[in-house]
């Protein structure tokens, strides 16, 4: 793994959440997960058996990872292996991912959300499932 130095004057991060990671320095393998249900209603009834990951398929299906079976060669000259950043700005960062001042050897993050919504046409509820 490439070994290097992060100079950062100043870094600022309003928000860190929901299996989210903030890394300082070189690190081997880091692996995110998060999952969520996301259940809207226009009036405010919740069932107690409602929020089971098991319930939906997209908790359980495999994620398909693309195979790397091409062979290639790589040369690496650092002439100056120092990295320098003066300011670095982050909003936030949610839901599995990664903020990271260093190298990293093997990344896997996954995050999976099921947003459903109840809304109401006419006095009739109607359910919409969407899945992402």
């Amino acid at each position: 793994m490439l070994q290097r130095t992060s100079i950062v004057d100043h870094i600022r991060i309003n928000t860190l959440s929901f299996s989210s990671i903030f890394e300082i320095g070189d690190v081997s393998y880091i692996q995110g997960f998060s999952r969520a249900i996301a259940d809207q209603r226009q009036k405010p009834l919740f069932r107690s058996d409602e929020g089971s990951f098991r319930r939906y398929p997209i908790f359980r299906e495999p994620i398909p990872l693309p195979s790397i079976d091409e062979a290639f060669t790589m040369e690496v000259t650092q002439l100056n292996p120092g990295i320098k950043v003066h300011d670095i700005d982050v909003l936030g960062a949610s839901s599995s991912s990664i903020v990271q001042l260093g190298n990293t050897k093997k990344i896997f993050m996954e995050s999976r959300i099921k947003h459903i919504r109840h809304v109401t046409s006419n006095g009739n509820p109607k359910n919409s499932d969407v899945s992402s």
